[in-house]
């Protein structure tokens, strides 16, 4: 069925529910699985930002990095301890939509499925934080499972 399935995470509630349906589809079809974690930095591509804050900015960045090697390694660990064959890779941008990341790392990776979560948001809140889910079905070259937020 599938050999390549890329999970794409975050630190949200939704990681453990999404992870875990990643690695059973994995465990039944023998598959690949790597697991993405994107690193919004258009933030920090604001240069204001940066002469506002000096010191502040490379820190936060650094930060934010680290955090995400430390958060991608424990999900690993819960895809090797369930005997899955994983990679892990953080991307990171300063000018491309979290949905655009993802996207390219499947086309890049050669997925055949990307597993990714929704967090049902609507209203104002989808408005302004607007969707990840909703782009990566517009502009993923390749199948798509999305698991529903509780």
């Amino acid at each position: 069925m599938y050999k390549r399935i890329m999970v794409g995470i975050d630190e949200s509630f939704m990681t453990s529910k999404v992870l875990d349906t990643a690695i059973e589809l994995a465990k039944s079809s023998g598959a690949s699985l790597i697991i993405c974690h994107a690193v919004d930095e258009t933030i920090f591509a604001n240069r204001q930002m940066e002469m506002m804050l000096p010191n502040s900015v490379g820190k936060s960045e650094y930060r934010m990095r680290l955090g995400a090697q430390g958060f991608l390694g424990k999900a690993a660990d819960t895809a090797r301890a369930a005997g899955v064959e994983v990679e892990i890779k953080l991307i990171e941008s300063e000018v491309k939509h979290v949905s655009d990341m993802l996207a390219d790392a499947a086309a890049e990776w050669k997925a055949d499925l990307i597993v990714a979560g929704t967090h049902g948001r609507r209203g104002m809140e989808r408005y302004f934080i607007g969707s990840v889910a909703e782009r990566l079905v517009r502009k993923a070259e390749t199948s798509l499972l999305l698991v529903r937020g509780e």
